[in-house]
Formats: C-alpha cells, sequence, structure tokens
C-alpha cells in the first residue's frame, strides 16, 4: 500500500527537479543562432510557457494513463524510446547479477569457514580491491587484454539473443565482468558476516556433533538461517544496478537506457528523463515488494 503515495511523492520530485533546474529545452532545440521568437515558439509548441501548476496536471493526467509524453528531440513517444533500449540495460543487470552471485557467495562462505586462513584473506583482499577499482578503469584494462592483445572477445556493442547465443555471449561477457567485480565484492563480504553469525551458534555445533559433513551444514543449516541478509543485499544490488550501468554502457558503446538517459541530460529532454527516473522508482518498489515476500519464504516465522 504503501508503494502508491511512494511514486506519487517521486513523481512530485521529479518533476519539480527538472523544471525548476537552470536550462531551457526550447533554446538548446533551437540553437545558438536562434531568435527569442524562434524561442518563444518551440517553448508555446512543448507548453513550457504555461504555470509550472498547469504543466504538471497536464503531465500526471497522460502519466496514469500510461503516458510519458514524447520525447523533445526525437518526437518519439518516450516509452516507446525506452522500451528500445531495455533489452540491452535489462541483459546486462540480469547477467551481472546471476554471474556477481554464483561468483560471490560461494566465496563467502568459504571465507567464513576458513575464517583467519590464507583463503580467507585473499578473498577480502579481493573484496576490497573490487570497491576500490573504478568499474571504467577495470573495462578498459577487460578491452586491452581480451580484446586487443588476445582478440578472444568484440570490442563494444551489443547483440540480441534473437542473434544467438554465440553472438550474444561474446558481447556481453566483458561488461558482465567489469560490472560485477564490484558486486562480487559486495556479495562476498556480506555472505562472510552472516556466515560468521550463523556459525557459532548452537544447533551448528549440534550438527557437526551429528556427524553431518561440512557441505551439508554449510549449506542446509548455516546458509539457510544467514539468507536474510544476504538476499536483501542482492536485493538492493540489483536494484543499484539497473540504474548505475551508465559507465559499462558507455564504456562497451552498449545502447542501453543509462546511454539514453545521458543524451537526455545533455539535451535537457525532460520527459524522457522523467519517465527513466518513474521506471527506476517503480522497480525500486517492485524489488523490495519481491525481498519483503522472499523473507516469508526464507524463515517462516515471519509470517508471524
Amino acid at each position: 500500500m504503501a508503494a502508491i503515495p511512494v511514486m506519487g511523492v517521486v513523481a512530485i520530485f521529479v518533476f519539480l527537479l527538472l523544471r525548476l533546474s537552470p536550462g531551457d529545452p526550447a533554446a538548446i532545440l533551437a540553437g545558438d543562432t536562434a531568435t527569442i521568437e524562434t524561442i518563444a515558439a518551440i517553448r508555446a509548441d512543448l507548453g513550457l510557457d504555461r504555470p509550472i501548476p498547469e504543466q504538471f496536471i497536464t503531465w500526471f493526467g497522460q502519466l496514469v494513463q500510461g503516458d510519458l509524453g514524447r520525447s523533445v528531440l526525437s518526437k518519439q513517444p518516450v516509452t516507446t524510446l525506452i522500451a528500445q533500449r531495455v533489452e540491452p540495460t535489462l541483459s546486462l543487470a540480469l547477467c551481472t547479477l546471476i554471474f556477481a552471485i554464483i561468483v560471490a557467495v560461494p566465496m563467502g562462505i568459504l571465507a567464513a569457514w576458513k575464517q583467519g586462513s590464507w583463503l580467507d584473506r585473499g578473498i577480502m583482499a579481493l573484496s576490497v580491491a573490487g570497491f576500490s577499482v573504478p568499474v571504467f578503469v577495470l573495462g578498459y584494462v577487460l578491452i586491452f587484454v581480451f580484446s586487443m592483445k588476445l582478440d578472444l572477445l568484440p570490442v563494444q556493442g551489443f547483440a540480441s539473443l534473437s542473434e544467438g547465443l554465440p553472438a550474444f555471449a561474446a558481447r556481453i561477457t566483458l561488461p558482465t565482468i567489469g560490472l560485477s567485480f564490484i558486486y562480487i565484492a559486495l556479495f562476498a563480504r556480506i555472505t562472510r558476516a552472516a556466515m560468521l553469525d550463523v556459525l557459532g551458534e548452537d544447533y551448528i555445533r549440534t550438527a557437526h556433533a551429528k556427524g553431518l559433513k561440512d557441505h551439508v551444514v554449510l549449506v542446509k543449516h548455516a546458509l539457510r538461517n544467514a539468507a536474510i541478509p544476504i538476499v536483501s543485499v542482492i536485493g538492493i544490488g540489483f536494484a543499484l544496478l539497473i540504474g548505475g550501468v551508465v559507465i559499462t554502457e558507455t564504456v562497451f558503446n552498449i545502447p542501453g537506457i543509462g546511454r539514453l538517459v545521458v543524451d537526455a541530460v545533455l539535451a535537457r529532454d525532460y520527459p524522457i528523463i522523467q519517465g527513466v527516473i518513474l521506471l527506476f522508482s517503480g522497480i525500486y518498489v517492485l524489488i523490495n515488494l519481491a525481498i519483503d515476500i522472499a523473507y516469508v519464504l526464507l524463515d517462516p516465522r515471519i509470517r508471524y
């Protein structure tokens, strides 16, 4: 129930933030040599000459009908422009999340199981490196090594799944590795911390005393009870990931939503910026709902 007022507040904030910020999209569209009359005509055509409350009522009325407006520059519907860019961004985000989980969760479990060992210290050192190396630096390093020197993978671009799995995998591999590095570091540290809290519990010692194998104790007993904080961080990480692919898409020239937002910000294209921010806000709300549902599935006690 709280999602609806939250989205309403976000809509008002986004509308006012963009309208009250400096810059005039009409002047940008008209060009540097345009006359005052030309700029005024463009403002009238876009409805920017009307009072802000009137602009908001018109915009909000269209919004509740699923109409995000039209781009100031291309005149195309914002929903169409976003739909054209969703696949690259969503593909990169999902591949990054899956790869990060597959790598990070076992790393965190091993680090907790071998606490204080060289393995634990090595994994934590990699985690520190993951937080320290900027995404764009790692991206350029991957391009230099795997594309320019070894000539194993393409430098940039995106291939849809409709073009075949090999082409898709070849284009998505380097961006996925580059973007997932920081999330692997985050998920591994959280997994280690959550597992350490659980491994000292009495029921873990009881499971060992029963003669259960280490992997059974770690996965069936420890990981299951440590899953809630891990799931929380993974959910938040995915929400941040959806809106944080801009740099990676720029480095690897991926035509996703991130590139669309950058172009829209430079051109002061209000409808596109508003539409993308509202889309990301909706995704955040849905992810938080999914996390709450996952809590109930992982720990039935929460139902009560």
